[in-house]
This record gives structure tokens, C-alpha cells and sequence, in this order.
């Protein structure tokens, strides 16, 4: 049996993404993080080399469709099942990843609230250290490199944001479910 796991919803301030990220008040200029490549053995990387891909761009557009949350991100290429309503203000979060090659944003196109469910960085997520970061649509919240995460949960039927993100798009990910047996229950604020 899936067991839900609560996820504490924060706002999203300078203070509370210490660790996770930061507040993007310019999309346009505000930087992403690139990662070098790893090296294997004991040579080491030659200087200005392995952080060349650069970032990419695009809408992250979220809908529901029923009770599941859709995703697609024009940036990558990518159509997700982000999560699940089966609880009126709430989704549950089946499945998370990170990016160790860069950090992403999203930026709210439309103005509209939004939370992005967020765990701290390791080789396995700890969902008892998630947080749902929320904006209340003035602002964008970026995520380090490694950072475990899911994309960007709109508090209205659907939602577009601007992406940036790791060129490369290297995506380590987690089954909640079947990895840990549970889904993390996420709350969306319904006045802000």
C-alpha cells in the first residue's frame, strides 16, 4: 500500500530557499548554474572545460486533465505526469529528479501563484526534508544544481512558466512509489 507522506508548504523567501535556491526577480539576466562534468580517476579536468552546454530555454506549461497534473517543458523536449488531485488543494507527488549539470527556474508567465515541491541534494531524496516553496506569482524560484525537485505546481487549472535550465539536461530521477512506497502530499494554497 502507498502511504502519503505531508509536505510543510513555505513561502518562498530568500531565507527559506537557503540550500534549495533563490528568488528570481529577472528571468532575462538571472543566471543558471552550470555543473562541470565529472571526472573518473585521478586526472583532473582541464581548466574552462566541461561547463560548455550552456543553458536552454522554454515554456513549462502545467494543466490539469482530470485528476492528473500534466507538465510539458517545450525547453527540453519533455511531457510529464507531474502528480495527482485526489484531495481537493492538495497533489500527490509520485515522482521527483534532479539535475546535476545545472540548476533551473521558473518564471510565472501568466502572474499566477504557484508552489514547486523541493527536497535538499543527495544520492537519495530524504522526503521528509521536502518543503513546497510557493510563490504568490510576483517572483520565479530557481534550484541549484542537485537539487531534488518536481516542476512547478499552478494554483489555478493550468499555468506557463518560463524555463531555464541545463542545456545538457542530465536527470537523475526517483519512483516515490515503487523506490519508497509513498507519494509526497503536496498543498496548494487556494488564497495567498
Amino acid at each position: 500500500m502507498t502511504r502519503l507522506m505531508d509536505v510543510p508548504l513555505v513561502r518562498a523567501t530568500p531565507e527559506s530557499l537557503k540550500g534549495f535556491g533563490e528568488i528570481v526577480h529577472d528571468p532575462k539576466n538571472h543566471k543558471v548554474q552550470i555543473v562541470p562534468w565529472p571526472v573518473k580517476g585521478h586526472r583532473k579536468l582541464d581548466p574552462g572545460t566541461g561547463d560548455e552546454g550552456g543553458t536552454t530555454e522554454g515554456i513549462f506549461a502545467c494543466e490539469w486533465q482530470g485528476n492528473e497534473l500534466r507538465g510539458v517543458n517545450a525547453a527540453v523536449g519533455g511531457d510529464y505526469v507531474l502528480g495527482y488531485r485526489t484531495a481537493p488543494g492538495h497533489v500527490h507527488l509520485w515522482h521527483i529528479n534532479y539535475h546535476p549539470d545545472g540548476g533551473q527556474f521558473f518564471w510565472p508567465i501568466d502572474g499566477q501563484p504557484f508552489v514547486v515541491p523541493a527536497g535538499p541534494p543527495g544520492e537519495d531524496p530524504a522526503p521528509e526534508k521536502f518543503i513546497a516553496f510557493w510563490s504568490d506569482g510576483s517572483f520565479g524560484i530557481y534550484l541549484h544544481p542537485d537539487v531534488w525537485h518536481e516542476g512547478p505546481f499552478p494554483t489555478a487549472p493550468s499555468g506557463r512558466y518560463f524555463d531555464k535550465q541545463g542545456k545538457v539536461h542530465g536527470r537523475i530521477s526517483c519512483d516515490l512509489r515503487t523506490e519508497l512506497g509513498l507519494m509526497l502530499n503536496v498543498p496548494l494554497p487556494t488564497a495567498l
